[in-house]
């Protein structure tokens, strides 16, 4: 009945009958290779180091996403992250695991979520999308990271702006970091976040640290 009453819709089109419709999971655009070696940035031809990360000193060894960060992909992290849709985490989660390799790392650690939006969206996004990918992947998942301070919003700032926003903002739970681990968020856009994270593992004694999103904005 209540199937009848509230039927699942397409989190992009709204077509009932699935969190992601086929014809929109067929229409997102995955980053298959040629990309860069270190930040995972489509190109011509595979390099060691591009343009957007050349010259920059970042604390994680790669990064890799499942699709570029276009129209529909934002209708989907918005639904996702916005919306409340919970479900669909499995089908993110798929998406994910089809283009990306499994990484080779001791644990899965998620981008730790603002406390102040995980109370008011009552769900943490990177977490949920960390426990999909540990699942499939037969990895642990652990909440290795913490906010020290609340954020404001990334949208509409600068990449300069964005990466002094989130600098120092990470820190390490408890004594230590594996050797190895895999950080995990929802949109690589100017790795400000995910690179604050591989920083907080690295100094806590992590030897490399890879990261995995979902999407990945292309300039």
């Amino acid at each position: 009945m209540l199937d009848v009453l509230l039927p699942e819709r397409c989190a992009i089109c709204l077509a009932a009958g699935a969190a992601l419709c086929r014809s929109c999971r067929d229409g997102l655009t995955r980053l298959s290779p040629p990309v860069c070696e270190r930040c995972g940035s489509p190109g011509a031809w595979p390099v060691r180091r591009c343009a957007e990360c050349a010259g920059r000193r970042l604390a994680f060894t790669s990064a890799r996403a499942a699709i570029v960060y276009d129209r529909g992909a934002r209708a989907l992290v918005r639904a996702w992250k916005e919306g409340g849709r919970r479900d669909l985490a499995r089908e993110l989660a798929a998406l994910v695991t089809e283009v990306v390799p499994r990484p080779d790392a001791d644990c899965v650690v998620p981008v730790p979520g603002d406390p102040e939006r995980a109370w008011r969206r009552g769900d943490l996004p990177p977490r949920r999308l960390a426990l999909e990918l540990g699942r499939r992947w037969g990895m642990p998942v652990s909440d290795l990271l913490e906010r020290t301070r609340p954020l404001p919003h990334q949208r509409g700032l600068s990449l300069d702006e964005r990466r002094r926003n989130v600098r120092g903002s990470v820190v390490l739970r408890g004594a230590g970091a594996p050797r190895t681990a895999c950080v995990v968020d929802v949109v690589y856009t100017s790795a400000a976040t995910v690179d604050a994270c591989a920083s907080a593992l690295r100094r806590a004694g992590a030897r490399r640290v890879n990261v995995v999103t979902l999407a990945r904005a292309v300039r």
